[in-house]
């Protein structure tokens, strides 16, 4: 038996078209990609995240020499979220790189920690992707990661 599995999501084709706390938070992403530590692929990620009380956390990508030593810029920022502030949820995380020649996606790892997060704090979690100039943004992790690993 053949399955469809299909979801909604928003696409931006400005950035100027997000709404302005999406916005905004694109912005933060730019700001923390600028400080990504990326020496041997040259891509550098930065990942902003509105937490339910309105703090805005960043985290970039980091590789080392000893590689897959290295982290990504969501999964920096989503463990430090849970470590330093794990009674506030996070609501919104934006992704933005350098080079943005593409929309910027979350790795297949990143994918399931976002779920993984989610699921921990019982809401989803608002993923806005953003690259050349424009966005997609999907209301959910789960939307991009449809079978989920679960223990």
């Amino acid at each position: 038996m053949e399955s469809t599995f299909t979801f909604g999501y928003e696409r931006y084709d400005t950035l100027a078209a997000l709404p302005e706390a999406d916005r905004e938070l694109v912005a933060e992403a730019g700001r923390a990609a600028a400080r990504a530590h990326a020496p041997y692929s040259h891509f550098r990620v930065g990942a902003a995240a509105r937490l339910r009380s309105g703090r805005i956390l960043c985290g970039a990508n980091i590789e080392s020499e000893v590689f897959p030593a290295g982290l990504c810029a969501e999964r920096s920022l989503l463990f430090y979220a849970q470590a330093n502030f794990a009674d506030d949820p996070v609501e919104t995380l934006a992704i933005a790189s350098d080079p943005s020649e593409r929309i910027c996606t979350p790795c297949g790892q990143c994918r399931q920690v976002l779920v993984d997060v989610e699921r921990r704090q019982r809401s989803p979690l608002r993923v806005v992707m953003s690259g050349a100039g424009s966005a997609v943004a999907v209301a959910s992790a789960e939307l991009l990661l449809p079978f989920t690993f679960k223990l």
